[in-house]
C-alpha cells in the first residue's frame, strides 16, 4: 500500500473508461498516467467494459463498453437523427442508473479518493456512462481529473443528434469538483469558448528519460515473420486502418520512392468498419505497392496465435523500421509520432492541425507533406534513407526535443499541481 508523497496518506485513483485494454491511444495514456500516479504514491484501480489490467485492481462492467448491445442501440437511435422517441429516453435513464450503481460499488470496493475519467466525459460513444459519471460526481463531490482526448464537436458523426441536452450536460460537465485536462491547445481553446470551462494542457508523453532497450532474441526474427526480406525496406504505418489516417499517402510515397520496400500496417480496421480497408487494399494493388496487414501477429503482449504463430508487440517492430509513415488528416495529438521519435526512426507526417500548432513549432525535423505527396517529400525521404549521418542528426535532434517537451517528467509536473488542487494535499 503506497503513501502519497505530498501528505503521507494512502490515496486510491480510479480510472474510468469504456475500454482499458489493447493499444488504442486512450488505453496507452492510461498506462502512462498510472505509472506517474504510482510514482507519486497512489494505488491505481480500473473501471471499464473491457479490461486487461490485473483482476485484483479491476472492476468489469459490460455496460460501460461502447460495444455493449444496449449501449450501441442507444447510439444508433440518437446520432444521425434530430429527435428521439420516448422509449429511447427511458432506456437512457435506465442504463444511466445501472451504471451509476456500478460506479458507486467500484468507488466503495476500492475506496477511491480521486476519479480519473478517460474520454468517458468527452466523446459520447457511451452516452449513459457519461451521464452516470456526471450525476455521481455532482452527488458525491468526489475529486475528479477528467482527461479529454477528443471532443464530440471534433467528430462529424456526432454533430447531428437527438441528445443535445445530454451532450451539453455531461460531455463534459461543468462542475466545481472536476479538474479538466486536454491534450492540445486547440482543445483548451474550444473547451473554454464552448463551455466556459478552463483546463490544463497535458500532451501525450513517453518515457524519454529511459530509452528503449535493443531488440532481444525473441524479436530477432521480426522481419522474417512480417514477410520483409533482408534487402527490403520496412516502412511502418503504426495505426489502425481508418479513413482519417490517410494511408493512401503512405502508399503513394512508397510507390514513388521506386525502392524495394514493403509497407507494413500494424493495426486492424476495428471500430469503424472495413470499407476503408478494402479501399487501401485496392489502392495498394493499383499503385503496385506490397502492403502487409499484420494485426494478427501484433498485440499488446507477446504470445502465440491459435495457429501457432509468434505474436509481437508494436515495440518489437519499431526497431526494424527504416521509416514511419504518419500521414493522418486528423489526430488528437499523435502517439505514433512520439513512438517513432522514441525509437529514433525518421517519420513522414501530414501537416495535421495539432502537429502544425503544438508540435512543429518546437523544432522537430520530419519529412512533411500538407495534404498530398510532393516531389520534395519524395526527395527528402530518399535522402533520409540513403544518408546515414543526415538520418542520425534528424532522429537525435527529435529525441532531444521530445525529452524536453513530452517526457514523463512533464506529465509528473503537471499532474502534481492537479493532485494538490483536487485532493488538497499538503506536505505538512
Amino acid at each position: 500500500m503506497a503513501e502519497c508523497r505530498f501528505c503521507g496518506k494512502t490515496h486510491n485513483v480510479g480510472f474510468v473508461s469504456t475500454r482499458i485494454a489493447g493499444t488504442d491511444g486512450v488505453s496507452l495514456e492510461i498506462t502512462k498516467w498510472a505509472d506517474v500516479f504510482a510514482s507519486e504514491g497512489f494505488d491505481c484501480f480500473y473501471f471499464a467494459g473491457e479490461l486487461d489490467r490485473p483482476a485484483e485492481v479491476s472492476y468489469l462492467c459490460e455496460e460501460a463498453h461502447f460495444r455493449d448491445n444496449d449501449i450501441r442501440n442507444i447510439y444508433l437511435k440518437t446520432f444521425g437523427v434530430r429527435t428521439r422517441d420516448k422509449e429511447t429516453t427511458k432506456e437512457i435513464h435506465k442504463l444511466t442508473q445501472k451504471l451509476k450503481v456500478e460506479l458507486y460499488k467500484f468507488i466503495d470496493q476500492y475506496k477511491i479518493d480521486v476519479l480519473v475519467p478517460q474520454n468517458a466525459l468527452t466523446i459520447p460513444l457511451n452516452l449513459p456512462l457519461g451521464i452516470a459519471l456526471t450525476e455521481l460526481i455532482a452527488e458525491s463531490g468526489i475529486p475528479t481529473i477528467a482527461h479529454h482526448h477528443d471532443f464530440f464537436w471534433e467528430r462529424q458523426e456526432f454533430l447531428v443528434n437527438g441528445v443535445w441536452e445530454y451532450l451539453n450536460m455531461a460531455f463534459p460537465p461543468h462542475l466545481p469538483f472536476i479538474e479538466h485536462v486536454v491534450i492540445n491547445s486547440s482543445g483548451d481553446n474550444q473547451l473554454s469558448l464552448r463551455t466556459g470551462i478552463s483546463s490544463t494542457v497535458i500532451p501525450n508523453v513517453m518515457d524519454f528519460d529511459n530509452p528503449p532497450p535493443p531488440p532481444d532474441e525473441y524479436a530477432s526474427d521480426v522481419k522474417k515473420a512480417l514477410g520483409v526480406e533482408d534487402d527490403e525496406l520496412l516502412i511502418l504505418q503504426p495505426t489502425r486502418v481508418v479513413k482519417r489516417k490517410g494511408i493512401e499517402h503512405a502508399i503513394e510515397l512508397v510507390h514513388r520512392l521506386g525502392l524495394k520496400a514493403k509497407l507494413v500496417i500494424s493495426h486492424a480496421s476495428g471500430d469503424e468498419g472495413y470499407d476503408y480497408e478494402m479501399r487501401v487494399k485496392d489502392y495498394s494493388e493499383l499503385m503496385g505497392v506490397n502492403t502487409l496487414f499484420v494485426s494478427d501477429i501484433i498485440d499488446e503482449k507477446r504470445g502465440q496465435t491459435s495457429g501457432g504463430k509468434k505474436i509481437y508487440t508494436l515495440y518489437d517492430i519499431y526497431p526494424f523500421a527504416d521509416l514511419v509513415t504518419y500521414p493522418s488528416n486528423i489526430e488528437g495529438f499523435g502517439n505514433a509520432f512520439l513512438e517513432a521519435i522514441y525509437f529514433k526512426i525518421p517519420i513522414l507526417v501530414n501537416n495535421y492541425s495539432i502537429y502544425r500548432t503544438d508540435i512543429k513549432p518546437k523544432g522537430f525535423k520530419t519529412i512533411e507533406i500538407d495534404g498530398f505527396v510532393t516531389d520534395k517529400a519524395v526527395e527528402e525521404t530518399h535522402k533520409v534513407l540513403k544518408d546515414k549521418s543526415y538520418r542520425n542528426e534528424m532522429v537525435e535532434l527529435n529525441y532531444k526535443l521530445a525529452r524536453k517537451y513530452y517526457s514523463y517528467t512533464v506529465l509528473q509536473q503537471k499532474l502534481s499541481g492537479l493532485i494538490l488542487d483536487g485532493l488538497q494535499c499538503n506536505s505538512q
